[in-house]
């Protein structure tokens, strides 16, 4: 029997030495989750190859991180750069990018409803039906090109230790009934809707849910001199701070959030009806990535992807078979029908128009008159 030399065995060792280091440095290949198609390996060797993903969006990147940190784990090989900006900001920016053929998003996910409609109106999103859609409520999809996300309530935050529980409203009309009340004159916040796209779609909502109530609700936010910003945070801060001493029309999920390190705040849902909103995700028609995209977007609306939304981003599950307190499921069976979804589709483009849009302003502002 020929004997092995020394050198020999050193060679094969440093060569196994060096496939293993190969192997623990290569990703390992993501596996199709169950139920999709056999076909969807091919979109994720092609993501593998694309390498990225770059996604614009509204939603904070402190929201983001445990998603993105999900996403690149289930999907290695997949990196996600995650572009956090407001909405007029990334609406304007996705245009003038696409517009001169520069890099830009390959999946949009905004909270700005209409303006994702808008988008997918004038022919910025690919059509793409996502193996999750079976899951979603009819109303969360558009022309099998935008998604609903999230199912986010609207409601009231305020001061815990400046306001009694007892004077929290509980229905509109409450509400308006409270800013009467000289306590409050000045202590009161909302959206500047001339600044905030956000805060323009939910009054529009409101005033198609109930216009002669929400109009006498604005009326009321005039004379008791309502303090109007552009975004949730600074409500939050000066709510907080006891500035102010309530805000209308806020993002329920932010203030939970905030809640839980912040003694000073509060919010509750209001039980007449509760306005909906759900972060709007597509995919650009010009996606330089797109099946890493459609990799992102599955990711969101999987019900893997949901709990982490529900839990560690601390978002709302849009999914009914998501469980928890952040969830749709749990939404509906405290409040049922009293929820009112704003719906991912063409209404949402009433107010685009920019004569209806300088009408309601106009009215607005003939109530809401800066001192």
């Amino acid at each position: 029997m020929r004997s092995i030399s020394r050198r020999s065995c050193l060679a094969a060792a440093s060569t196994l030495t060096a496939l293993t280091a190969l192997a623990i440095a290569m990703p390992a290949a993501a596996q199709v989750p169950a139920g999709y198609p056999a076909g969807y390996q091919a979109v994720i060797d092609a993501a593998r190859k694309e390498g990225k993903v770059t996604v614009y969006t509204p939603t904070d990147a402190a929201a983001g991180k445990p998603l993105v940190k999900e996403f690149e784990s289930l999907f290695p090989g997949v990196k996600v750069e995650y572009m956090d900006m407001n909405s007029n900001e990334l609406f304007n920016r996705f245009i003038s990018e696409t517009a001169a053929g520069t890099a830009s998003a390959d999946v949009v996910w905004n909270s700005a409803m209409d303006q994702s409609v808008k988008l997918v109106a004038d022919g910025y999103a690919l059509a793409y039906d996502s193996p999750e859609s079976k899951a979603l409520p009819a109303w969360a999809i558009h022309q099998k090109m935008a998604y609903g996300t999230t199912f986010e309530p609207l409601g009231i935050v305020y001061n815990k230790r400046l306001m009694p529980a007892d004077q929290v409203p509980k229905t509109h009309a409450e509400f308006t009934k409270l800013l009467a009340d000289p306590k409050y004159n000045g202590k009161a916040t909302t959206y500047d809707i001339e600044k905030a796209g956000v805060g323009f779609l939910f009054l529009s909502r409101d005033v198609a849910i109930n216009a002669p109530g929400t109009w006498d609700m604005v009326k009321a936010l005039g004379a008791s001199g309502v303090r109007l910003q552009s975004s949730s945070s600074t409500m939050m801060e000066r709510i907080s701070s006891g500035e102010q001493l309530l805000g209308y029309n806020m993002i329920t999920s932010y203030a939970h959030a905030r809640a839980r390190k912040d003694n000073n705040i509060g919010y509750a849902l209001l039980r007449d009806h509760t306005l909906v909103m759900s972060r709007v995700a597509f995919i650009s028609k010009n996606a330089k990535s797109p099946n890493a995209a459609k990799l992102w977007l599955d990711y969101l609306l999987s019900k893997k992807g949901q709990t982490t939304l529900s839990t560690a981003s601390e978002l709302y599950s849009i999914r009914t078979d998501v469980e928890g307190e952040m969830t749709a499921a749990a939404l509906e069976k405290e409040l049922g029908a009293t929820l009112k979804p704003i719906a991912i589709d063409q209404q949402l483009l009433t107010y685009l128009d920019q004569t209806k849009r300088l009408e309601f302003i106009k009215t607005w502002r003939s109530h809401v008159a800066r001192k």
